[in-house]
């Protein structure tokens, strides 16, 4: 069995924080999202996955939106870009 060395692994390189919906903060509603996304080799987001909701389906939704518009450095195997995956926490917390 072959074993794949990663030279790089991903980074960030473009990712604002999401919106907060105005209707999650007039309830008073936080949580932290985890979502599962496969860079592709040209750094965009391609395939999304709700690892862990927040428990609202109003800040899961607006953490997919964000992370979709995402961009990163891609992982590389030597010269050569490569498709990875990887785990975002998104977090929602109300200033008090």
């Amino acid at each position: 069995m072959a074993v794949t060395t990663v030279s790089r692994k991903v980074e960030y390189l473009y990712n604002p924080p999401p919106d907060y919906p105005s209707r999650a903060r007039r309830l008073g509603l936080e949580g932290e999202v985890l979502i599962r996304t496969r860079v592709l080799p040209n750094g965009e987001s391609g395939e999304l996955v709700l690892g862990q909701s927040s428990g609202y389906a109003v800040l899961d939704q607006a953490a997919m939106e964000a992370v979709r518009k995402w961009r990163f450095r891609p992982a590389r195997r030597g010269d050569e870009r490569i498709v990875s995956w990887v785990e975002i926490p998104v977090r929602f917390r109300l200033e008090r």
